[in-house]
């Protein structure tokens, strides 16, 4: 049996947002928060979670987190309000 995953967008103290996946999301906050998550967020703590997506398998998440990383900030704000862009 395969292991259910997430994809997860983190907003940093400066108000930016940081994608990413994992398999662990409590475990994964904790690693940005204690900064020794992605060097992104090093510098923009503390991070909160604002947005998880669980998929099936890594790959699936892999896919999921490109796309998100190449929506543009109000796609991914609208992502995370669950509405679309344009409304």
């Amino acid at each position: 049996m395969t292991q259910a995953v997430c994809v997860y967008i983190l907003e940093c103290s400066d108000g930016t947002l940081y994608t990413g996946w994992t398999n662990d999301i409590e475990g994964r906050v904790k690693a940005h928060n204690a900064g020794t998550g992605a060097k992104y967020t090093r510098g923009r703590l503390p991070v909160k979670l604002v947005y998880t997506e669980e998929v099936a398998e890594r790959g699936l998440a892999l896919r999921r987190e490109r796309q998100i990383k190449q929506m543009t900030r109000a796609e991914k704000r609208a992502l995370i309000a669950g509405t679309t862009a344009d409304s």
